[in-house]
């Protein structure tokens, strides 16, 4: 964890409402793709930003819930319909209501495993989206300097 707090119990982390999980668990998320981005592809930012906006989005999240939500322990899975049910503030732009609502079920899920510090079971479920993703991602020219 970046703070000095301690990692919360699976109790706490519960009591937690999912929108503000699904708010740490949409960073988490970020940081994953960007670190990924940046060490796995490297190249112009412009470049890794347009691939790290489409994973990010409400809909990249939404379409990787397909994957994930077999997988999801009982308490995940509760986490997840907690976030997907909640009642939100804004509305997705770009999104349909299910994509925006799956996609905050997802943020939550992330938000509640980094909270109560199970970051191998994150890192397991992403290793799920890495398959599809980081191939599709590849496909991003690399930036090559000029001489």
């Amino acid at each position: 964890m970046l703070t000095e707090r301690e990692i919360l119990s699976e109790r706490e982390a519960l009591q937690i409402n999912p929108v503000t999980l699904a708010f740490v668990g949409d960073a988490v998320f970020s940081l994953y793709v960007r670190e990924r981005l940046t060490l796995e592809i490297g190249g112009k930012t412009s470049e890794l930003q347009k691939v790290n906006a489409k994973a990010v989005s409400a809909q990249g999240q939404s379409a990787f819930c397909e994957k994930l939500i077999p997988l999801l322990t009982e308490t995940e899975s509760d986490v997840f319909r907690r976030g997907k049910n909640a009642k939100k503030g804004t509305k997705s732009k770009s999104a349909s209501q299910l994509e925006y609502n799956r996609s905050t079920g997802f943020e939550a899920v992330v938000g509640f495993l980094y909270f109560t510090g199970q970051t191998a079971r994150i890192k397991e479920l992403f290793a799920q989206i890495d398959k599809e993703f980081f191939e599709a991602a590849l496909t991003v020219k690399p930036f090559k300097p000029v001489r």
